[in-house]
């Protein structure tokens, strides 16, 4: 049980929202986290951006005032959001392609939910608070690549997440690695993007067009065993359980998929000299250890110059197999920012957040 002050922490993602609790010196692990299904595009697909946003906002709204109102949030003296799009330093949401998708008002979460349940709140870019799980005081850089429903990045270093104030920056996702008339829309409305085609829908959509494409093919696979030979029976599931078989027909996809992720990793270690790479998100998670196996494989053949094959693969590795990165990330951050009684452990975090 989480003692003493209190952060209640939640994670806004395409799929679901979570909201739990923390305590106050930002450690351990979140508490009666409740997870409803969020009320954007993965419920409502081909919704309208505006009324998709006035969904999930007041969804916000309701559950997090909810999960204040209950007596084990007794004490709770801030609230940490993490948010699925880019935020800038002030708490106002830019975009949320994989929430409500497209062209849709920025909204000053910050300000706003600060204003309905009464207390400070904190909005920041999920994979901005996910790096926090991850740093140390004395973490020199790495960088951490969400793979999900869409791809995000961001890279820690020195003591900071290197963005600016207004929130740009990390956001890989929207790379544009495929510049083919054919090539597939990303949620925010453009086409070719890296996340529409390495994220786990733009994987997904790619193995099902396969399938239907090369039928003898995928009828001798272990996908088709999983899915009974039925198109419309895969899942992302399906796919990652036969990726991990070593079936032939995923693998070979799975490649194809992951190499523009392989050119974006090159690039920001071609540009900045990174030399860790941490992969978190349901999708890179599902596949487990053969998703950094298949990723080191693409980069190898890329090449990263003055880097021998072992010392490339010895840059991936997997984060935690779970999915409380966002909230604990959350929850260091407001025990760095958030005025009372701190630890040792969160004056050091707070002393190298400022360097």
């Amino acid at each position: 049980m989480v003692s003493g002050p209190e952060f209640l922490v939640a994670d806004l993602g395409g799929t679901n929202l979570r909201v739990g609790r923390m305590a106050a010196d930002g450690d351990g692990r979140p508490e009666g986290v409740r997870r409803t299904a969020t009320e954007g595009l993965g419920r409502h697909p081909g919704g309208p951006p505006a009324e998709l946003r006035r969904r999930v906002l007041r969804q916000l709204e309701t559950e997090l005032a909810a999960a204040l109102a209950e007596p084990a949030a007794e004490g709770v003296r801030a609230v940490g959001l993490s948010f699925a799009g880019p935020v800038t330093a002030a708490g106002v949401a830019l975009a949320a392609p994989t929430v409500w998708g497209g062209c849709a008002e920025p909204v000053p979460l910050s300000a706003r939910l600060g204003a309905c349940l009464g207390l400070p709140v904190l909005a920041v870019n999920d994979i901005t608070a996910a790096a926090w799980r991850y740093a140390t005081p004395d973490n020199d850089a790495f960088g951490l690549f969400t793979v999900s429903s869409g791809i995000g990045g961001k890279i820690f270093r020195r003591g900071e997440v290197l963005i600016d104030d207004e929130g740009f920056g990390g956001e890989l996702g929207h790379w544009r690695v495929d510049h083919s008339a054919t090539a597939p829309l990303c949620d925010c409305g453009g086409r070719g993007h890296l996340g529409a085609i390495s994220s786990g829908r733009g994987v997904l959509r790619a193995v099902r067009q396969a399938a239907r494409d090369h039928r003898r093919e995928f009828a001798g696979s272990a996908l088709a065993v999983l899915t009974g030979g039925r198109v419309q029976a895969i899942t992302n599931e399906a796919v990652a359980a036969a990726a991990r078989a070593g079936d032939p027909f995923t693998d070979r996809l799975l490649h194809a998929a992951l190499r523009p992720l392989a050119i974006a990793v090159a690039g920001v270690f071609a540009a900045i000299g990174v030399r860790r790479y941490l992969f978190i998100g349901g999708f890179a998670v599902a596949v487990g250890e053969r998703f950094v196996e298949i990723l080191g494989d693409e980069l190898i053949a890329l090449g990263c110059f003055g880097l021998s094959p072992a010392e490339i693969r010895a840059m991936l590795a997997l984060g935690a197999a779970d999915d409380d990165h966002s909230l604990i990330g959350v929850g260091r951050m407001l025990a760095a920012v958030v005025p009372g009684p701190r630890s040792a452990k969160e004056r050091a975090y707070a002393n190298a957040d400022r360097r």
